[in-house]
């Protein structure tokens, strides 16, 4: 990659991470209830880990070579908020990990919540400070960091006491609720977001989702709130589905891959659903999540890479 190119690498592209870390779940999930070899998710596991390992040698070259347009990322309305995709990509592939390296998850767990906690109490002193925000900046981007803090309990439950765990979960759906409100109010009474950033209303549905996993993982059943949480989320999918006609006539940028993610985290949430319940239904959900995500991922794949080999990914925005 040329100089220029690592100049203007984005902080955003950390969420390829994210979005193949999803995948790889969702096929391991696979894997169990068709008794597939664990060749595959493995596989893809390790490719998962390896875009990451890539992901994160560019953007420290970045910070290494050109340290002045790296910290401009920390004070940018907009970018900054994407600056914690690096530690939500340590906390899944910890999740990813648990189940056949739990040696491999706990350290990722421990870089990632510790990573995390540090980007998140950054975000809102930035946002309590308010030095350079303004309404039209906000963005479902902005639920980045408060989605970190709900993904924390899910391999936590292994790795950490309980009472750390909740108080992520409870950091987490304390400030999704209020940033929701605020969300809600800027994409009602103010100009519509920019088409780059439209994509990213598919992380609306990303935090009760996880915050489902979460709770399910830290008090093993399933009640009237696990089960408001995942019918949340399931409206929500809905309702940005519903809005069809808005996604299909904006071009290919890389947030496009915001629709990877929430997709596997609706999938995951709706397996966990079927494992706790017993009911066939929740199967079936995960089933169509799980071609969903498979559809839109190879989508991804292919423009992104077509977009790297024409240059027009990496370039001054």
């Amino acid at each position: 990659m040329n100089r220029e190119r690592i100049r203007n690498f984005p902080i955003s592209f950390f969420a390829v991470s994210m979005g193949l870390t999803g995948v790889v779940l969702m096929v391991e999930k696979m894997a169990h209830i068709f008794s597939l070899p664990a060749f595959l998710p493995n596989f893809l596991l390790f490719f998962s880990f390896s875009v990451f390992l890539l992901i994160g040698g560019m953007y420290l070259s970045k910070m290494i070579s050109y340290p002045q347009v790296a910290a401009r990322d920390l004070i940018h309305p907009v970018k900054m908020h994407f600056l914690p995709t690096f530690s939500v990509s340590l906390l899944l592939l910890s999740v990813a990990f648990l189940g056949g390296y739990p040696g491999i998850s706990r350290v990722l767990w421990i870089l990632g919540t510790a990573f995390h906690l540090v980007l998140t109490l950054y975000t809102l002193s930035s946002w309590v400070q308010h030095q350079h925000f303004e309404i039209h900046h906000a963005n479902p981007s902005w639920f980045i960091p408060i989605l970190g803090n709900l993904v924390v309990p899910v391999a936590g439950v292994v790795h950490a006491p309980f009472a750390l765990n909740w108080f992520f979960f409870s950091v987490g759906l304390f400030f999704w609720i209020l940033l929701f409100a605020v969300l809600l109010n800027r994409i009602i009474f103010h100009h519509p977001v920019t088409d780059k950033l439209i994509p990213t209303f598919f992380i609306l549905m990303a935090p009760p989702a996880v915050a489902f996993i979460s709770y399910v993982k830290l008090t093993g059943r399933v009640d009237l709130f696990a089960q408001t949480l995942y019918s949340l989320a399931i409206f929500l999918f809905l309702m940005i589905i519903s809005q069809w006609r808005l996604f299909s006539r904006i071009r290919f940028y890389l947030s496009w891959w915001a629709y990877s993610f929430p997709l596997a985290a609706l999938g995951l949430a709706s397996f966990l659903m079927y494992s706790k319940t017993g009911v066939d239904f929740y199967l079936y959900v995960w089933g169509f999540f799980l071609v969903f995500l498979m559809a839109v991922a190879g989508v991804l794949l292919v423009l992104t890479a077509r977009h790297i080999r024409a240059g027009e990914i990496c370039v001054e925005e």
